[in-house]
């Protein structure tokens, strides 16, 4: 059997980029046991309430939904429970130092498989303040209406 390759999306935490300002992002690959890996094969997963912290030198993921796999047995895993992240030294130096600073979280951004193998890319994050979130929904709109403009008039010369 030949063996996976490319990127093939889980899930995906869309309310993370609504909610925080991503400053930078790690691929990380998780500690998973074989119930939890066959249900991410069937695209079962929830990242919405997830997220990481760093303790004793590792990072957890926490509170990252993963259903009970609908075959399993005795040997099921629970749901939300916590899950080892597996980064170099240097990167998790790097985050220990970022999220002593105040303000900064990590947040779940993806879960995919990436040539056969579970990763999550974890983003540290600000929060957004309510004006920010209008000021990007505003942009959002701007554009979406100067792109409809452009399309009209692109039309508008066709015809």
């Amino acid at each position: 059997m030949p063996r996976e390759t490319g990127r093939k999306l889980i899930a995906q935490n869309k309310r993370a980029r609504h909610d925080y300002v991503i400053e930078d992002t790690y691929e990380a690959g998780m500690v998973l046991t074989g119930t939890e890996v066959k249900s991410l094969r069937q695209g079962r997963a929830n990242l919405t309430d997830g997220y990481a912290v760093v303790r004793d030198g590792e990072v957890w993921l926490q509170n990252v939904h993963i259903p009970e796999y609908s075959q399993g047995t005795w040997t099921n895993h629970a749901a939300k429970r916590e899950r080892k992240l597996l980064l170099h030294r240097r990167e998790i130096d790097k985050l220990i130092g970022k999220t002593n600073e105040r303000g900064l979280t990590l947040i779940p951004l993806s879960l995919y498989f990436k040539d056969g193998r579970a990763k999550v890319e974890i983003g540290v994050a600000r929060g957004k303040k309510l004006y920010d979130k209008r000021r990007d929904l505003a942009e959002k709109q701007a554009k979406r209406e100067i792109a409809r403009a452009m399309s009209y008039a692109v039309r508008r010369r066709g015809a």
